[in-house]
């Protein structure tokens, strides 16, 4: 690995799903699960996107329609076979049992100079997916643009593009799903970032957009409410974009944020009915040595706060009350971990391994 390569993330739809109230436990949802299975490859071996790695966003599909199937796990990657960040273009699906196929390839938008496919990845039980991207032309953070977040039908053809106005550098992302309806939760990082030499600027924000879906009709957005802002976020030219990164909902409409430039975890309350943003980069649950880069996101069936640490390859349990607990999944593992989402019925974890050896490299795996 020439570089750190960030991702999103993770918050997935199976970050909401992971949240309905369970039994109080005191033992760590991460300590139930020792061992790691390197499900497949996510780089493409054929096709307009071949090459593609840096895999960052996951997600598990909820409902079986068109090209999807209930139970794969959707994978995006961020960079293109040049190792450029900011050009990834692909969506893998990869089966539990180790089945490879393109998803999509999702072509440049007419809004946006090229595609380069973040952590902000969700798949909707109506069987649209949705896909956040943030553009860096040649893999410069200075060139670097707004990008969108990009919907796409179960046989994986876009079917509408969403930019401008509180879209700006979708970096991750989370959904609640109600079938006719959807919540997307995004978090954003290019808000007074580029241009400033590297500079940290506290301009991060986290927006709520609201989607119908109805009779089949293509998703349209409701509403579009920023929720909180002041997210400390910066340029890096070993990470493109440092800032806001993974997404939960948890229990008590408490929104959880992985703030990645201050290795903190944040909350916002009364996530799905504020009306007004709240400041600060929201309230700190923990900030702490153990959290080092946080990115990739996903809330434990017992409402715990689990975070991918890009600073070294472990992942950290947080309970709402700020308590933590960690377990190494890659040592000296620095740069290689980004989305996460929880396996189904809470078997497991699965992870994107960035730069692993061997049948690791550019992977999908699972904590189970």
């Amino acid at each position: 690995m020439t570089s750190r390569r960030r991702a999103l993330v993770v918050g997935t739809l199976a970050s909401f799903a992971a949240a309905v109230p369970a039994a109080a436990s005191a033992k760590p949802f991460i300590d139930n699960f020792s061992k790691i299975k390197v499900i497949a490859s996510t780089v493409p071996a054929t096709g307009a996107a071949m090459g593609d790695q840096n895999p960052y966003g996951v997600a598990v599909v909820p409902h079986s329609s068109g090209r999807l199937v209930k139970g794969d796990v959707l994978v995006s990657n961020f960079n293109n076979a040049q190792n450029q960040q900011g050009t990834g273009s692909s969506i893998m699906e990869l089966s539990p049992g180790g089945k490879v196929s393109v998803f999509a390839v999702v072509p440049r938008p007419t809004t946006a100079p090229a595609v380069g496919l973040t952590t902000a990845l969700v798949v909707l039980r109506s069987g649209y997916v949705v896909v956040g991207s943030l553009p860096a032309p040649g893999g410069s953070s200075s060139a670097a643009r707004g990008g969108a977040l990009t919907i796409l039908n179960a046989s994986g053809h876009v079917v509408k593009t969403l930019s401008g106005g509180d879209i700006n550098g979708p970096w991750d992302m989370t959904a609640v799903d109600q079938g006719t309806s959807a919540v997307l939760f995004v978090t954003n990082v290019l808000n007074g970032t580029v241009g400033a030499g590297g500079m940290v600027v506290k301009h991060g924000t986290v927006i709520r957009i609201g989607l119908r879906i109805h009779n089949g009709e293509i998703p349209h957005v409701t509403s579009n409410q920023v929720i909180a802002r002041g997210f400390a976020e910066h340029t890096d030219p070993s990470a493109l974009i440092v800032g806001p990164t993974g997404v939960g909902l948890g229990r008590n409409d408490v929104l959880y944020v992985a703030d990645s430039n201050g290795n903190r975890i944040a909350a916002v309350p009364n996530a799905l009915t504020r009306t007004t943003a709240l400041g600060g980069g929201g309230n700190t649950v923990a900030v702490d040595v153990s959290l080092m880069d946080p990115l990739g996101l996903a809330i434990a069936p017992n409402g715990d706060v689990i975070t991918a640490n890009g600073g070294d390859g472990s992942i950290v349990e947080t309970t709402p009350s700020g308590h933590r607990s960690s377990k190494t999944l890659i040592p000296n593992g620095a740069g290689d971990l980004f989305g996460l989402a929880i396996a189904p019925k809470g078997h497991g974890l699965y992870f994107v391994d960035d730069a692993g050896s061997g049948a690791g490299s550019n992977s999908l795996s699972l904590l189970h």
